[in-house]
């Protein structure tokens, strides 16, 4: 088992050397998920530090995904926008991370809104390291066919910045990774404005940082985009992103089943990114 420890400026930098050093430095292991044919893992233990999560540029061109897939992620985990497909008459999802923490239920059936409690507490004491919130449960998620990954959020106050610590049982590191953290650090500055504070520093620490074998032919298209292009040229700024964010919005507003509440959030978060476009 091989570990990686690396440390950077901004979200997109942080992530870059991650997945590179997983790649060169990773051990082999097979997974749940693999066909017999395919390639075995590469795989380590991760713990990623990015040191000016919202400094610019901040999302890395190169991402498996489009901007408009970005955003509705950003969605999904600050808002919920799709917590009503988990329903066994629909069969399509199991769980969302903002089921998880917002409104987590427990065995006996009460419901926890985590993310509150979290801000409540560091209102009380700001210096608490008591401030977390997780998604594991123990009673139910070792019979899940797909458990959450994420595990728990944790967090603390910092010279008047809000830190966090995101930490993942399992992390596929190519296609799934930077827009995790992306999403994960949207939460962290939302939960800082709660608490009159800006967004401090964020840690990605994942157990199992893997690149499938599936993906090793795309993973090495991806590696000669990095070594054909300079480094200004591998980042985009927020301010390029933000009409493609508008058409994720626009996407998931034109979906039928889009529940009224989590409308008038979609609406209002479009407004925000049509007026900072001017």
């Amino acid at each position: 088992m091989k570990s990686i420890h690396v440390i950077a400026k901004t979200l997109p930098a942080a992530w870059e050397q991650a997945v590179i050093e997983c790649w060169e430095q990773g051990s082999e292991f097979r997974t749940e998920y693999d066909k017999l044919d395919e390639p075995s893992s590469r795989d380590v233990l991760a713990t990623i530090h990015s040191l000016e999560p919202f400094a610019e540029p901040r999302v890395h061109r190169a991402f498996p995904g489009g901007l408009d897939d970005l955003e509705k992620y950003r969605a999904e985990m600050l808002y919920g926008v799709h917590d009503h497909w988990v329903d066994p008459k629909l069969n399509k999802w199991e769980y969302t991370y903002h089921q998880r923490l917002s409104e987590y239920t427990l065995p006996d059936g009460r419901v926890v809104d985590q993310i509150a409690a979290v801000v409540d507490k560091l209102r009380q004491v700001s210096f608490t390291r008591r401030a977390q919130a997780v998604t594991w449960k123990a009673w139910e998620d070792h019979q899940v066919y797909d458990p959450p990954c994420l595990q728990r959020l944790w967090f603390r106050v910092e010279n008047n910045r809000l830190n966090m610590v995101a930490h993942m049982r399992s992390n596929d590191a190519y296609k799934a990774a930077f827009m995790n953290m992306y999403a994960f650090t949207e939460l962290q500055a939302e939960i800082a404005g709660q608490l009159d504070l800006q967004p401090g520093e964020y840690i990605h620490v994942a157990d199992s940082f893997h690149i499938y074998g599936t993906y090793f032919q795309e993973f090495s298209a991806f590696l000669k985009t990095l070594q054909d292009r300079a480094p200004e040229e591998r980042y985009f700024h927020s301010d390029f992103c933000r009409e493609f964010f508008v058409e994720g919005i626009d996407q998931l507003l034109a979906e039928k089943d889009m529940p009224p509440d989590k409308k008038l959030l979609l609406q209002t978060r479009k407004t925000e990114l049509v007026q900072s476009s001017h």
